[in-house]
């Protein structure tokens, strides 16, 4: 990119980050400190008002980058993240979002420890939580990698390594002085920019085909270098059966995997009642399938307009594919319509990987203070906790950016379709077996929880992510010894597996008065914060 792209694109970066600091600073003035307000913004957000924050939080890298590049290079098989990631929802509101909202008060540890030992049960949940989100903060810092590289026209790793610090130095600052009433307000500014710049780039991409999708299609697959393959199943999950096992552990991950995110469910305690949690998520699901809808249009249009063949030039893993459409329809390189379209939309791209890793960082820095120091330190003051979960917040941010440095040549949906297998994993069996099974025991929890998050960790370092093939982290050692790139199929179910073996094979029987009081609270929302 020319230095008439550089300049506008850094203006709008520049104040879209100045005023996301003036929110911050302006909140970090108006509070009074304590963890309600830190984690949960006193619970004060209307449904509308959570529910673009859920869309911004969920609204991710992965799905405006990574999604779309990956339709622009493989058709049809990229699809399954769009689709994988909207049914998912359908789980969140039929199973656990008015429960979560009346079971917890601030992290999805407080749900589980509610009816079973405590201390051991925080720990284990909240090292899991801590884990997906790293995991999820990884995918975001390596597709703001790839967007500023791309606007400063360098393919330096210096660029992007300075990138990848930079938006873990601002993720710190959101947290450690705003908390979660800042970071709302970002991700509901960070959404509304979205939803407005995906219809802008989806209109424009109709216009170029005269509103003729039939057209739009046949070209695509001309100019992908696949021909009518590229419209139909198969392209990248198709042939061997290690792909195909691929394909399933995939859509199983993505579809089970948002019940248990932790930034996701945190987002419920925002709201003052259960009700309102329920409302939160019917406006996300809105939101959410409409940008899922454009981003179809998006990545077909970027492999008809663009070519598929320029978007792997630009990035291997095509998360430039969007920014490269914007250029393109705005004109082209040099042009002034270009320079501006291109403009925003990579503004609009960074914004959304500042307000997700803000969100992320928020989840997991809450974990760490609320889980795992204050079940350490017992009767440890609230504003002790705040105070660890800051500098909590910075321990995440460098260890996020390391990892981050480490696979930076991967794509963000691929990277978040990890996460989300780890987190379906760990965190869901656990959250559903306290929710309806009378008999789940403490140890059945902590077998669930290590028994879903070790296995997929393990799986995900024996694979041909890691080593073994030419586009793996370590591409010159091989010690892959698991065929698939997603560990959902495997280690889903033995998290499942786990819970109900540690639950059996307890000695002594289940709190019975504690799991009804659970279970009251949860239908009924009696004795809820």
């Amino acid at each position: 990119m020319t230095g008439n792209h550089q300049a506008p694109a850094l203006l709008l970066f520049s104040v879209f980050v100045a005023v996301t600091l003036a929110i911050t600073t302006w909140v970090s003035r108006n509070r009074h400190g304590s963890a309600e307000e830190f984690y949960a913004g006193g619970r004060l957000f209307s449904p509308m008002e959570n529910g673009f924050a859920i869309a911004g939080d969920y609204m991710s890298a992965a799905s405006f980058l990574g999604i779309a590049g990956l339709i622009a290079l493989f058709g049809y098989d990229g699809l399954l993240y769009s689709v994988g990631f909207l049914v998912a929802w359908l789980v969140v509101l039929l199973l656990v979002a008015e429960l979560v909202r009346n079971c917890g008060r601030f992290t999805l540890a407080d749900v589980v420890a509610a009816r079973m030992s405590e201390r051991p049960v925080r720990v284990a949940m909240g090292t899991s939580s801590v884990t997906v989100s790293v995991l999820y903060l990884v995918a975001q810092m390596v597709g703001a990698g790839s967007l500023v590289a791309l606007l400063l026209g360098s393919t330096s790793e210096a660029a992007r390594s300075w990138t990848v610090i930079g938006v873990g130095a601002l993720m710190v600052i959101y947290v450690s002085m705003g908390g979660m009433r800042a970071t709302t307000w970002i991700q509901i500014v960070k959404a509304v920019l979205l939803m407005a710049g995906a219809m802008a780039l989806t209109v424009l991409v109709l216009i170029r085909f005269h509103g003729d999708v039939n057209h739009l299609l046949n070209t695509a697959a001309e100019r992908s270098g696949h021909g009518r393959a590229f419209l139909g199943p198969g392209l990248k999950y198709g042939g061997s059966w290690t792909a195909r096992f691929d394909f399933m552990s995939l859509g199983l991950a993505l579809v089970l995997g948002t019940a248990g995110l932790p930034h996701i469910l945190s987002r419920f305690y925002t709201v003052p009642t259960a009700r309102a949690a329920r409302r939160s998520v019917v406006w996300a699901i809105g939101l959410i399938g409409g940008f899922y809808l454009m981003t179809i249009v998006l990545g077909f249009g970027a492999a008809a307009v663009v070519g598929s063949g320029a978007v792997r030039t630009s990035s291997a893993a095509g998360n430039t594919a969007i920014p490269l459409l914007a250029l393109d329809l705005g004109g082209g390189a040099g042009s002034t319509g270009g320079t501006v379209l291109f403009a925003v939309v990579a503004a609009v791209a960074f914004a959304t990987i500042l307000a997700v890793v803000a969100g992320i960082t928020l989840a997991s820095s809450a974990s760490v203070a609320h889980d795992l120091y204050a079940s350490l330190r017992r009767g440890s003051a609230q504003r002790g906790e705040v105070a660890v979960a800051r500098w909590a917040a910075a321990g995440i941010g460098v260890v996020a950016i390391s990892l981050s440095l480490l696979v930076r040549d991967l794509n963000v949906a691929f990277l978040v379709g990890l996460a989300f297998a780890v987190a379906a994993s760990a965190n869901l069996p656990v959250l559903l077996y306290s929710l309806f099974w009378r008999s789940f025991t403490t140890r059945g929890a902590l077998w669930s929880v290590y028994g879903g998050l070790l296995p997929a960790l393990l799986l995900v370092a024996l694979s041909p992510v890691v080593s073994g093939s030419p586009t793996s982290i370590f591409p010159g050692v091989d010690f892959q010894f698991f065929p698939l790139e997603n560990p959902g199929l495997v280690s889903i179910p033995l998290g499942f597996i786990a819970g109900w073996l540690g639950t059996v094979t307890s000695h002594g029987p289940a709190d019975e008065a504690k799991h009804a009081e659970t279970e009251v609270r949860s239908l009924t929302g009696a004795g809820a914060v």
